[in-house]
């Protein structure tokens, strides 16, 4: 029967056929949650009660408003900071491991493997290193003639989130020098050699030949950068549990913790939406900075 059918009805047959499911799929575990996200944050809905009665923007007036709420993304200022010094690193070993070191395998190795680990198990390993008694890293400085600098590295509000920062540096460096190093490859030996015979020396080459071929892939990993920045949550909650005295509150942290723990899934559906639109604005900027240099 339905070779009797026209082939271009028996193609749309099958092109329904096979976006049916996937189209199912996407509708019902991305669409209806985000469009019920927008319809709680104009509620007060408590996560129980079968009432949602509308507030209108109540919620969103109360995360601009509340420094409890909002003030918490200073906290997020130096996920940013050691996010770009990250990606500095990363395109530096990249260069100097792109190439013809010997060993250049094993150190690409060795820095990628922080990467595969489990988030968790990372988080408890450097608990021993930030131990104030009997961790790792006030051992070395005392062991290096350094006790002036040896403190609590999770008990101190002015370096807490430095401190877990430094964990993200640790484990994601090595996947970005990873793509980095990928996109060195794809580019031209030749216009480095042309380069070279026009005078240009090794800085100038990078500057005005490697930077500029590398601005879609600097983009790509601010981008993995900022939206990881903005969205940590695992090293405070299993380092510090939010301390000292909310120091190491992230806005995710925060946002889970007003609807888990405080039972108000309406603010903390606000909370999600203002953090999505600051999520694009910065990277919307972004875009246009790396776009700019890279053209």
């Amino acid at each position: 029967m339905f070779s009797t059918l026209p082939y271009k009805t028996q193609k749309w047959l099958i092109v329904t056929g096979f976006l049916l499911v996937p189209m199912a799929l996407l509708c019902t575990f991305t669409f209806y949650p985000a469009i019920k996200l927008v319809y709680l944050s104009f509620t007060n809905w408590d996560g129980l009660s079968p009432d949602k009665k509308l507030i209108g923007w109540d919620n969103y007036a109360e995360v601009f408003r509340n420094p409890k709420i909002f003030g918490v993304f200073l906290h997020q200022i130096p996920y940013f900071l050691v996010g770009i010094v990250q990606n500095i690193a990363a395109l530096l070993f990249a260069v100097i491991l792109n190439g013809k070191l010997k060993g250049r395998h094993f150190f690409r190795m060795i820095l990628f493997l922080p990467f595969i680990m489990n988030g968790i198990a990372v988080a408890f390993m450097f608990q021993f290193v930030f131990d104030t008694t009997n961790g790792s890293l006030n051992a070395l400085l005392g062991l290096i003639g350094l006790d002036s600098l040896q403190t609590s590295w999770l008990g101190n509000a002015k370096i807490v989130n430095f401190s877990l920062a430094s964990v993200g540096f640790w484990r994601f460096m090595g996947y970005n020098m990873v793509i980095y190093i990928g996109a060195l490859q794809a580019i031209p030996g030749d216009i480095y050699e042309a380069a070279t015979i026009d005078g240009a020396n090794g800085f100038q080459q990078f500057w005005n030949l490697t930077l500029p071929n590398l601005a879609k892939i600097i983009e790509l990993n601010m981008f993995l950068t900022i939206s990881g920045a903005l969205s940590v949550f695992d090293l405070p909650f299993v380092l510090t549990a939010g301390g000292p005295a909310g120091a190491s509150t992230t806005f995710v942290f925060k946002t889970v913790e007003t609807a888990f723990q405080y039972n108000n899934y309406g603010l903390a559906s606000a909370m999600s939406i203002v953090l999505l639109f600051i999520t694009i604005v910065i990277l919307g900027i972004q875009s246009k900075v790396i776009n700019r240099k890279g053209e």
